[in-house]
């Protein structure tokens, strides 16, 4: 054999060799994103936030006022977004941004109305990212073309929310190092009517669904406010939640008559074209509880007296319920989701426990979604257990 072709060979030998002893990992997928929206504890103390389990922190909120993005109270505020800044110390990955909006917050549709409103918005966000050495920002506008709380909303708002989210993106992409563009999209399907999504999902990074309020602070039907696992309406024959469901829908007031979950909002997201690697879904760190309601079921899907407690933080219901022996967990193998029910006052609990989230971050790794998110991070436990570190040592699986 030439000399030259047994070298060839040789060289091609120790190649192979190497590549058997450092094979790839088998699981070489990229690990999911682990977003926490936070609002400011009355008693901060950012250097306690754990951020060496996130990659991503949203500060919230900010506002459009006067047609710019703004703290309400940036006397406050400010200070404890820049503490927050300082905690990319601890964690050098980590992507510190600001949402501007959430539930109630008005102004957005007039604001974008115009393309003059647009710019002068858009030269206000990027004055605030510079300001405090941000890595990008949330657009919050619930909802475009759809009112919340009584926001204004108007049929422009679709194309509008194109343009800004257009306009934000280019503004981004001037800073020197990458920024983050998201917006906070519903869990429901009729939301998607409204917004052009194949264009806008050209400009943002993610889409953070807001896969929780399923069930809302208003209805006097039980069910999951944040549940994972798709319940078809047949799943719940004979429950008052289904007639309330079926009611909805003959009125023309809902596309169909399931109930709401993060499968079926992400099928739904997939079938439409959306990259699902641009898709983030979201946990509950609080929960919601009915009162008045019968023990069929053990309550779950019945018509309730009233809401008991429509907002609960995490923090409380592990304190005050899941220590209390008279409040009976139930595991829903459909929905995916636990609920509590306590018979005496005859009072359910809908909520995210460590179980659920844990289930639902292994469900956007196994779907190969971007990751998961959650409203918001100063409602969970400061214990050990708490929803984040159940989220954190699955990611790390």
């Amino acid at each position: 054999m030439p000399y030259k072709l047994q070298f060839r060979l040789l060289a091609f030998i120790c190649i192979i060799f190497l590549i058997a002893c450092h094979p790839e990992p088998a699981d070489n997928q990229q690990k999911p994103v682990i977003m926490a929206y936070y609002v400011a504890e009355r008693d901060y103390q950012p250097e306690k936030i754990p951020v060496e389990k996130l990659s991503h922190i949203i500060y919230s909120f900010t506002v459009v006022i006067e047609g710019e993005m703004r703290f309400r109270n940036p006397d406050e505020a400010g200070p404890k977004l820049e503490a927050l800044v300082r905690q990319k110390s601890r964690n050098p990955n980590l992507k510190v941004m600001i949402a501007c909006g959430g539930w109630g917050a008005d102004g957005f549709s007039d604001m974008a109305l115009t393309e003059e409103g647009r710019a002068k918005f858009i030269e206000s966000a990027r004055s605030f990212i510079a300001q405090y050495e941000l890595d990008g920002m949330d657009m919050d506008w619930e909802y475009p073309g759809i009112s919340g709380a009584g926001t204004m909303a108007r049929p422009e708002d679709t194309e509008n929310f194109t343009a800004l989210m257009k306009g934000l993106r280019e503004m981004l992409d001037t800073f020197d190092s990458p920024k983050i563009l998201t917006f906070a999209s519903a869990g429901w399907k009729r939301y998607y009517d409204f917004i052009e999504v194949d264009e806008v999902m050209k400009y943002a990074d993610y889409m953070n669904v807001m896969t929780y309020d399923q069930v809302s602070g208003e209805s006097i039907y039980t069910g999951h406010h944040t549940p994972l696992g798709y319940v078809a309406n047949q799943d719940i024959e004979g429950t008052p939640f289904q007639a309330h469901l079926d009611s909805l829908y003959a009125a023309g007031a809902a596309p169909d008559n399931d109930p709401e979950s993060v499968e079926k909002i992400v099928d739904f997201l997939i079938n439409i074209g959306v990259n699902p690697a641009q898709i983030v879904i979201g946990s509950a760190f609080y929960g919601r509880v009915w009162k008045g309601v019968p023990p069929a079921n053990q309550g779950l899907y019945q018509r309730s007296r009233d809401i008991h407690i429509g907002w609960l933080g995490y923090q409380q219901i592990r304190d005050r319920y899941e220590t209390d022996s008279n409040f009976v967990r139930h595991w829903d193998e459909k929905a995916k989701a636990p609920f509590m029910y306590e018979a005496k006052d005859s009072l359910l609990v809908s909520y995210d426990d460590t179980v659920s989230v844990a289930l639902k971050t292994r469900y956007a790794i196994d779907k190969q979604l971007a990751g998961i998110m959650f409203w918001q991070l100063g409602n969970d436990t400061k214990e050990s257990g708490s929803l984040l570190d159940a989220i954190y040592k699955e990611a790390q699986r």
